[in-house]
């Protein structure tokens, strides 16, 4: 797994949210109390003098990990976040992952709306999926969150208003060029916190968070920070291979993505 310059990566992460904040009338970022997640709301707190300046959306179908609970509303007292959490429903839809699929691409839906956001910060990295290595770092969606990826602009920051639907809005990507071993060492160098679970507990953790339904945890021995990059740095098996909706063909990630999943 390559590891890059932290520092070219931080600037130009923190270079991308300022810009968005700058550049939107009304911005959000989504949040799943996971490390990719937290990462960028520590990126965010650093290009703000440590206050994040824009609401913070989860999406909570209620039956996430208990410790992800805790960890939600340690984090956002501690960190004085405007937290907006959006219920979803749980109920059958295309991938058959009613709890983490197009369900909660539902819910966004109706908090975006309801709140008139026209951008969203979100932690996605090029490196976790086939189909997210297909995204833009300012990716327009239209007024029904679909995207469409094989009719994508190039990167739209000089011009994202004449490619965005009035009805629809912006994703921002400010993690995109980051990998896996990055956000560790990221994470490990400004001692950001993390939700317990990706901590081994009787030879077990999850390297990849999801709710209790869909999510498994992976053998590992690693304890802490130190130990989670140094099992990286040999490790074949995948990052999300504990995501139970990843293991699903390509075209069902790449259907639930055109319609607006995170």
């Amino acid at each position: 797994m390559i590891k890059q310059d932290l520092n070219e990566l931080e600037s130009k992460s923190i270079y991308i949210i300022r810009e968005a904040r700058n550049k939107f009338k009304n911005i959000a970022a989504l949040w799943s109390m996971g490390k990719d997640s937290t990462t960028m709301l520590a990126l965010a707190r650093k290009a703000f003098l440590g206050k994040i300046p824009f609401p913070v959306i989860h999406i909570d179908n209620g039956i996430d990990f208990p410790e992800t609970y805790k960890f939600r509303e340690d984090l956002a007292k501690k960190w004085n976040l405007d937290l907006i959490v959006a219920k979803s429903e749980i109920k059958p839809e295309l991938s058959g992952f009613s709890c983490c699929g197009s369900n909660k691409t539902e819910a966004l839906k109706e908090v975006m709306s309801e709140h008139n956001f026209d951008a969203l910060i979100v932690s996605i990295r090029r490196d976790e999926h086939g189909i997210r290595a297909k995204e833009r770092i300012f990716s327009p969606r239209d007024q029904s969150f679909k995207w469409d990826y094989k009719n994508q602009p190039e990167e739209i920051w000089n011009n994202y208003t004449s490619s965005l639907d009035k009805k629809g809005h912006i994703r921002v990507h400010p993690l995109l060029d980051w990998n896996e071993i990055d956000i560790w060492n990221y994470i490990k160098r400004e001692k950001i916190p993390i939700n317990p679970l990706y901590i081994s507990r009787n030879n077990y953790r999850y390297r990849s968070l999801g709710c209790t339904h869909c999510t498994v945890p992976i053998k590992s021995n690693a304890k802490n920070v130190n130990e989670i990059i140094k099992e990286l740095e040999t490790t074949n098996i995948e990052e999300r291979s504990g995501r139970e909706q990843d293991k699903e063909k390509e075209y069902v990630m790449e259907k639930l993505r055109s319609l607006g999943y995170m």
